[in-house]
């Protein structure tokens, strides 16, 4: 059995390139990681209504979405015993850690949106005749 850093007493730094802190950011800073836990923090969903819910997202995407979040330790996956099954996800105790600070970042990029549409079309001039 291989002791990780964190078993070995070394706290996080995610600054340091091998740092395991860093896959963790990867996946909460992920776009659809976002939003299948902001959907996720209204109701338990199925495949479908996550699918429904985020527009955009593939199958393929959502998928390996929910797995990841799944391995984390984020999301719960519930198959009823149905036919044909039925199949829930859900947010963990912790994923629901989760919805707070990704609803002030969502709260953040709605307030600056408009600012950085503008910075954006300013800079993209300036290259363009640069």
């Amino acid at each position: 059995m291989q002791v990780s850093e964190l078993q070995a007493g070394f706290a996080p730094d995610p600054y340091a390139q091998n740092c395991p802190s860093r896959t963790v950011l990867d996946r909460i800073g992920d776009r659809w990681t976002v939003l299948v836990v902001g959907t996720l923090s209204h109701a338990p969903a199925r495949f479908s209504e996550l699918s429904r819910a985020i527009e955009g997202v593939s199958q393929k995407m959502l998928t390996q979405t929910l797995r990841g979040l799944e391995r984390d330790g984020l999301v719960t996956r519930t198959v009823h015993p149905e036919v044909p099954p039925r199949v829930v996800y859900d947010l963990t105790e912790a994923g629901r850690t989760l919805i707070e600070p990704l609803a002030a970042l969502d709260a953040w990029a709605r307030t600056h949106l408009a600012d950085i549409e503008e910075s954006r079309r300013r800079f993209d001039e300036r290259s363009a005749s640069a």
